[in-house]
């Protein structure tokens, strides 16, 4: 997925001129580099100039000229793009100014790769006569695109699955949910798949179902019975003892 990057730097400069009310008045420039291709090819240079918000005069390095937008601006516009030093200064910039700015922005934010934590759930347990659902979640993950699927013993599964797209968490990073609607069965391996650039491999996690509660009463109950037969023979055995010994010293 290709996604829009955008290198915005904002330069204001404020000048106030006093009048009979001291109204203020703002001046301002707004640089952008746009650029979508990672090698840099398509970088366009824009630059903006304000006045109290207004637009007075634009360059686009694409156009390669000044466009005005005001009577000044358009006179301003005019003198500029007749003044072959400035403007081969404002069409340099896409060499000068962006690309040197947009490779620190690319090593440290867009090429930026952040491992996503990922927990397995169960959502409605389930036995093998109910459905269980289970989630297989991903956090915080940079940058956006991922992948996240289901395995049932190792193949596959392309139905009863319900995914979310990818969330933004506001702080840059990202989060997913899928679902898988399932009838367990006996030694069967369900696993929840993850591919993500700052991955080499696609990394595999396998759920691991609770007991059932009926499956947790059963183990319970040989417990306390293994418990009661071993205090059984404790007892029985130290009867005998007790008799033994009492017997030889008749």
């Amino acid at each position: 997925m290709t996604l829009l990057k955008l290198l915005n730097l904002q330069h204001i400069l404020m000048l106030s001129v006093f009048t009979a009310t001291a109204n203020g008045y703002y001046f301002h420039t707004w640089k952008q580099c746009i650029y979508s291709s990672p090698d840099l090819s398509d970088m366009e240079f824009i630059e903006g100039f304000y006045f109290n918000k207004y637009p007075v005069i634009k360059f686009n390095s694409t156009v390669g000229m000044f466009e005005g937008f005001s009577d000044f601006g358009i006179q301003t516009a005019e003198l500029w793009n007749n003044n072959t030093v400035v403007l081969q200064q404002f069409k340099a910039a896409v060499d000068t100014y962006c690309k040197p700015n947009a490779k620190p922005y690319e090593a440290a934010i867009y090429s930026k790769k952040e491992r996503p934590t990922v927990k397995l759930s169960s959502v409605m347990p389930g036995d093998s006569t109910h459905p269980a659902l289970v989630k297989c979640s991903a956090y915080d993950f940079y940058p956006q695109p991922i992948k996240v699927y289901w395995l049932k013993d190792g193949v596959q599964v392309t139905s009863d699955v319900t995914s979310t797209e990818e969330l933004p968490n506001g702080d840059w990073y990202y989060q997913i949910h899928t679902m898988l609607e399932y009838t367990p069965k006996s030694a069967e391996k369900i696993s929840c798949v993850v591919e993500h650039a700052s991955f080499t491999r696609p990394m595999i996690y396998d759920w691991t179902p609770a007991a059932p509660e009926f499956e947790w009463d059963i183990q319970l109950l040989f417990i306390i019975e293994s418990a009661a037969l071993l205090l059984g023979i404790i007892i029985a055995a130290s009867g005998y003892i007790y008799f033994k010994i009492k017997t030889s010293e008749l």
